[in-house]
């Protein structure tokens, strides 16, 4: 079994969405079963058949997040110093070539959020910034072509 890190707010919101689908779709679904069974011969129940599969979609998806959950492990904010690029940490560069100021958070894959400008390590910008220190010249293949950052600033990102 593979462990990946994760925010405690990440971790938080697995749990809040797992305790959800448990608690309150479960039942759901389960009173869904039990209507459509009373409709008769189940051969020909359509409204049953579809209750059973959002149920086989619901238990499948809770199986998962149990699994993540399993596996994930809190990293301390108190370890990421700033030094060199790391996952969470928030890295001010410079596009070389269109000579202007980005900013990403490296987080981890079940945290990735490009409208908040949050990338996974496992993506190709996010593994191309891994290690790097300040001052650094990065190329980075991506499906778009070329991209190339100079590294202006790293500091640990508020979790």
């Amino acid at each position: 079994m593979s462990y990946f890190y994760i925010s405690r707010e990440a971790l938080d919101k697995m749990k809040a969405e797992l305790h959800e689908l448990k608690s309150e779709k479960r039942p759901e679904i389960s009173r869904l079963i039990s209507e459509a069974r009373d409709f008769g011969d189940l051969k020909e129940n359509a409204e049953y058949h579809a209750a059973k599969e959002k149920m086989a979609l619901l238990e499948d998806k809770i199986t998962q997040l149990e699994e993540k959950i399993r596996r994930a492990r809190v990293i301390d904010p108190k370890q990421i110093s700033g030094e060199h690029v790391s996952l969470y940490t928030t890295v001010v560069m410079k596009d070389l070539k269109r000579n202007q100021e980005v900013s990403y958070t490296l987080v981890s894959q079940e945290e990735s959020d490009f409208r908040h400008f949050k990338i996974s390590v496992v993506s190709p910008v996010g593994k191309a910034l891994l290690g790097k220190k300040v001052g650094e010249v990065v190329d980075i293949k991506v499906p778009a072509g070329l991209l190339k950052y100079e590294i202006l600033d790293i500091s640990p990102a508020n979790l």
